[in-house]
């Protein structure tokens, strides 16, 4: 028996006589082609027993798998749109042992540039939010509401001190952040600036968490290995050293000798 025989004919179920198997790319190409059946490529097919390939099993299973889709397509096209783009208001009042509070109003470039001044005023509340957090496990969201309403009154009130105190260094400040994709060290010489104003006037000071002693902050490094540009002096100021010092010690050696 030859491999031609092996592979085998196929008969269609309408008794149209034999079948040979494509490839797929034959068969993709006939996705949008009339049935099978009514065409003369059937017939071509007929007369050329070379053209078989173990792919489909008959173009007539195949004529049938493309008339259910047709029928599923159809019958999604038919359904109704549903959409679920409403926004729902709960009315319900909080209760009486909440206290109301203002939200910050002030977007994420805002938040991360007065992020460590926050931390710095207001670690208080936060660790207080965070410990009615854990012990309420599960439940938090609803049983720390008032430790939640005090974080945020913090976080406000430092927003509001800087724009107050330092709102040009501020601005220039998170515009960089917003216009660096968020990135920190992109923007090291207008955070010094607002760092030290923010201290002289707020006596707020950034600080990481958590870093090595003997370390240089990463902030506080002049030289910033990730940043596109390196950092230029102004005009009339003294050369850079691998740091600048923090606004405290630069607040201590300003200051008069008693």
């Amino acid at each position: 028996m030859t491999r031609r025989s092996r592979v085998g004919k196929l008969h269609a179920r309408q008794g149209q006589g034999p079948l040979y198997f494509c490839s797929t790319s034959c068969i993709i190409s006939l996705l949008w082609l009339e049935p099978i059946r009514n065409s003369n490529l059937l017939n071509h097919w007929n007369s050329r027993p070379s053209l078989n390939c173990s792919i489909y099993r008959s173009l007539a299973n195949y004529e049938r798998h493309y008339a259910e889709n047709l029928v599923q397509i159809a019958a999604m096209a038919a359904r109704k749109p549903v959409f679920n783009q409403q926004v729902l208001y709960d009315t319900t009042p909080l209760p009486e042992s909440i206290p109301a509070v203002k939200e910050v109003g002030a977007t994420s470039a805002p938040l991360l540039s007065a992020s460590f001044f926050i931390g710095a005023r207001c670690r208080p509340y936060n660790d207080d939010y965070m410990q009615c957090k854990t012990e309420n496990p599960g439940k938090g969201e609803f049983e720390c509401l008032k430790e939640g309403r005090r974080v945020t009154r913090c976080a406000a009130s430092v927003i509001d001190d800087i724009n107050k105190s330092c709102l040009d260094e501020f601005r220039k400040h998170w515009q960089c952040l917003d216009n660096n994709n968020h990135q920190l060290w992109q923007c090291r010489k207008d955070e010094w600036k607002l760092n030290k104003c923010v201290f002289d006037n707020l006596k707020l000071e950034k600080t990481i968490p958590d870093t090595p002693k003997n370390e240089t902050p990463v902030h506080l490094r002049t030289k910033q290995i990730y940043a596109h540009y390196p950092i230029l002096r102004d005009r009339g100021q003294a050369p850079f050293g691998k740091a600048i010092d923090p606004p405290s010690a630069q607040a201590q050696a300003d200051a008069p000798a008693s």
